[in-house]
């Protein structure tokens, strides 16, 4: 096992990893950007190492600078956490390379499964059904037209190493084909550093369904179910739940099977999400991989009572799974509410500035991942989370009103947030009866803003 790792992020995902290695009897270091020094990680990380300004790139991006403060501070290992530098092959390799762990698959898998078309091919390959598409990158807008032509508008345009909802335009017809083509390009260049993009049928408002799965270097790799994450605004997530109210039985052995196929075909060590869209009359298509551990993994935590920040660790030290696919067993309900400082009125507009007041909520059956606190001054360099509120219950019901419960006792004052919103979803007729889709919020929206 590791004895000090270094936790390449902020918020509240480092304290989550900062938890696990505590637990775990393993010395931690936090990085921060200036003006995060008060920040909750820097305080409960047994030490922490200034790697640059507040603005991202020069900090948290700064592959040097983090590598060097693992280095200096005698660590063997970093922890990516999500976000940031967490998919970044380039990054992964040069850990690697410097003689240090990192908690994640390899750059080389990395690198293969973040070419989003590579992806597909491989899918395909492996006779995992795939949205009909280009078989590779497109280069040019003429091609592209030609592709759409053959199967059928509307269709979308996504960046080949895109991630986080962004580098993605949906397309209605030639005419905004023509208009949005190269700006989609322009877009993936300047978001992830490679302008390539692929062409898929859009299926409209179909379920986002993702399965979480782990592994080993022993050959074993499992899946723990799946998680629903239609509930989604710009292909952002705000709400989770598992299991999905919509996949039965078969349905979920169907998708578990694909996901570790798909993993074990190239070799994948650590967790990772195996991402599928899910048409009314419960067709899957493969999408994407997600090589990092997700926002939204305590709701597969609640269900299976599977530490999966611990097993990371383990799995990156040669450690066999403390468990196999017999022994996961899908426990009652979990929901997971996002929490951002944003004002759902003025189109989520993010929203930074001094949190004067908090009270949060607790109880059986409520977790709660955060990093403010009273007087905590919410940056605006970085993504808007406040705050996750997760709930268990032996029914989606009773997690239902665990959450209602759980939101309606959170106050947040000095910052927007989208607390109400998500109180409103919550008792919202169509989402507690689990019918919903991917335009479930669009429409939502639309429905309170006419009201």
């Amino acid at each position: 096992m590791p004895n000090k790792i270094l936790i390449a992020n902020r918020g509240e995902i480092a304290l989550r990893v900062i938890r696990a290695c505590k637990e775990l009897g393993i010395g931690c270091v936090a990085v921060y950007a200036r003006g995060d020094e008060d920040s909750l990680h820097v305080k409960f990380a047994d030490e922490a190492v200034c790697v640059g300004p507040a603005n991202a790139a020069e900090s948290y991006l700064n592959m040097n600078n983090i590598i060097s403060a693992a280095v200096a501070s005698g660590c063997n290992a970093i922890h990516p956490g999500y976000g940031f530098l967490a998919e970044n092959d380039r990054f992964a390799t040069i850990v690697e390379r410097c003689n240090l762990k990192f908690i994640g698959p390899s750059g080389a898998v990395m690198a293969r499964l973040g070419n989003k078309s590579e992806a597909r091919r491989l899918a395909k390959e492996l006779g995992i059904p795939t949205v009909e598409g280009s078989d590779g990158p497109v280069e040019n807008v003429a091609t592209a037209a030609g592709i759409a032509a053959r199967i059928g508008y509307p269709v979308l345009i996504k960046a080949v190493s895109g991630g986080g909802g962004k580098g993605i335009s949906i397309i209605n017809n030639t005419e905004e084909l023509y208009r949005l083509f190269e700006l989609t390009r322009h877009e993936a260049e300047v978001n992830f550093g490679d302008s390539q993009v692929y062409i898929e049928k859009y299926i409209e408002n179909p379920r986002h369904i993702e399965v979480q799965i782990i592994a080993d270097s022993f050959g074993n790799t499992v899946h723990l179910g799946e998680r629903d994450r239609s509930v989604q605004r710009r292909n952002q997530k705000i709400i989770e739940e598992a299991p999905s109210p919509f996949v039965g039985e078969e349905l979920r052995a169907r998708l578990g099977e694909a996901a570790v196929r798909l993993a074990r075909a190239v070799g994948y060590q650590n967790a990772g999400t195996i991402e599928f869209i899910v048409d009314e009359k419960g067709n899957y298509y493969f999408i994407e991989v997600n090589t990092r551990i997700q926002v939204e993994h305590p709701v597969t935590e609640a269900v299976t009572g599977i530490d999966l920040v611990k097993e990371q660790i383990r799995v990156a030290y040669k450690d066999e799974l403390s468990f196999r696919q017999e022994d996961v067993r899908i426990t009652g309900h979990a929901l997971e509410c996002r929490l951002n400082a944003e004002d759902p009125n003025q189109n989520f507009r993010p929203s930074p500035g001094l949190i004067r007041n908090l009270v949060l909520p607790g109880g059986s059956g409520v977790r709660l991942d955060t990093h403010i606190y009273n007087n905590y001054e919410v940056p605006p360099h970085y993504d808007s989370l406040l705050a996750k509120v997760i709930t268990h219950a032996p029914t989606r019901k009773e997690a239902i009103r665990k959450m209602r419960v759980a939101l309606e006792q959170m106050i947040i004052d000095g910052v927007k947030t989208n607390i109400e919103l998500l109180y409103l979803i919550m008792h919202n007729t169509n989402f507690v009866r689990g019918v919903y889709d991917t335009g479930f919020l669009r429409n939502f929206m639309e429905t309170i803003k006419g009201e």
